[in-house]
């Protein structure tokens, strides 16, 4: 056995009582392994050679430590390390979902473009019927039953029963009507819209509702994303509101809302959930259906509809557009294309492009082919909600350097992003 494997096995007690000649390498390492009673002056004279190994030792423990640790959690080796990594994975996933939700503003610009389009959705509509107001949903329209016996229950509840209280009153109805058209404006221009928008949604049920079978489901769509945008921040660009509050704080929108900021923005945040949901479902549903019918199988479904007086309301266009009939079939089978996939094509910037182009030409269409121009209007924005703030930056800024361009005006630096601003 050589003298470094006597060293290591050697006890204690044996290295004490033992007394090997000078200069071996013995007797070095019994003076190494004496106790504190044979060695006191030596350790005395010597104490940072004494406690610089211990503190070497320390450190190297603790790098091996890092390094096992390390090595643990890169290779799983064992169902611990799994599930593990699956728990750091769902705190990752929760880390990232409460700053999506918590972090910052969505879509401003988009439901700025929600609130003005749905706001002339309900003014254009109240202003197109408003020469026929009587004969649509007043006392002209008595002859239905509706105004003695609703078929809708909405005029039974006390809230969304105004109009109906009003209505053989011509008066006083029209004077409801011209209230709400104003309401309208003032969603437009976005001016007090927490406190308007829901006396808007209120009055624009009870309105609807006097006559149940004037109404389809546009209408039904248009009060269910009334009700989500109530929760919503919808001011927070191209405003009245917007307008005012910077004027009080300067660095608006980036810190408004003192400590409670991180509810509005929860609150805003989840008011486009439920609004991209709610899309997603019209269309998705509306294409499954219209895939189970006959006429949409064989690709003819679009020419019936605008044959008809009800809905071809522009019978020279219609006759030109259904002329061609693998025009009907492409323009019939690209619509339930468009409508299944679209929640599935908002995943990706490139194919959300196109399903936002695809579905701004369907709903175009249905407006300008078959009459139905405020549905459509509604449809579109909600839309807007997809397009990404930048998008809409961008877009502003090439429209000011065309806009300088064309005035032969010098052009202003574009306004750096800011917190609100940061990309999706």
């Amino acid at each position: 056995m050589s003298s470094d494997d006597r060293r290591e096995t050697q006890p204690a007690e044996e290295a004490v009582s033992s007394q090997p000649p000078q200069g071996s390498e013995s007797s070095v390492s019994a003076e190494a392994t004496q106790p504190a009673e044979g060695n006191a002056p030596a350790e005395a004279t010597q104490p940072a050679e004494a406690a610089a190994p211990t503190l070497t030792a320390t450190t190297d423990h603790a790098d091996r430590a890092e390094a096992t640790e390390a090595a643990r959690a890169d290779v799983p080796t064992d169902g611990g390390s799994l599930v593990s990594r699956a728990i750091a994975n769902l705190g990752r996933g929760w880390d990232w979902l409460e700053e999506m939700l918590t972090g910052r503003y969505h879509a401003t610009y988009g439901l700025a473009v929600t609130r003005i389009l749905m706001g002339v959705a309900g003014l254009g509509l109240l202003l197109t019927n408003f020469a026929a107001r009587n004969y649509a949903f007043g006392v002209g329209a008595a002859w239905n039953g509706e105004i003695a016996a609703p078929k809708s229950d909405f005029p039974n509840i006390w809230l969304f029963s105004l109009f109906h209280r009003a209505v053989t009153n011509p008066p006083l109805y029209t004077a409801l009507i011209v209230v709400l058209g104003i309401l309208a404006i003032t969603v437009i221009l976005g001016w007090r819209t927490r406190i308007i928008l829901p006396f808007y949604l209120i009055l624009w049920v009870s309105f609807i509702e006097l006559n149940d079978s004037a109404g389809d489901q546009g209408d039904n769509a248009y009060r269910m994303f009334l009700i989500a945008l109530l929760f919503a921040d919808t001011t927070r660009r191209w405003s009245l509101d917007a307008r005012r509050r910077r004027k009080r704080n300067p660095a608006f929108p980036e810190t408004d809302g003192g400590e409670f900021r991180w509810i509005l923005i929860m609150a805003n945040n989840l008011a486009i959930v439920v609004l991209a949901f709610q899309v997603c479902a019209i269309y998705m549903s509306g294409g499954l259906y219209k895939a189970g019918g006959t006429a949409w199988q064989h690709g003819f479904a679009v020419y019936n509809p605008l044959q008809t007086q009800q809905f071809g309301t522009w019978p020279v266009l219609s006759d030109l557009v259904t002329a061609w009939g693998p025009g009907v079939v492409v323009i019939s089978w690209g619509s339930i294309l468009f409508q299944v996939a679209f929640p599935f094509m908002l995943f990706n910037r490139w194919t959300r492009v196109v399903a936002l182009i695809g579905i701004l030409s369907f709903h175009l269409g249905i407006a300008l082919l078959m009459g139905l121009p405020w549905f459509s209007l509604t449809m579109i924005a909600v839309d807007a909600i997809f397009i990404k703030d930048r998008s809409f930056e961008r877009f502003g800024a090439f429209l000011r350097r065309w806009w300088t361009s064309t005035r032969g005006a010098p052009q202003r630096p574009d306004a750096a992003p800011t917190a609100d601003r940061a990309t999706d």
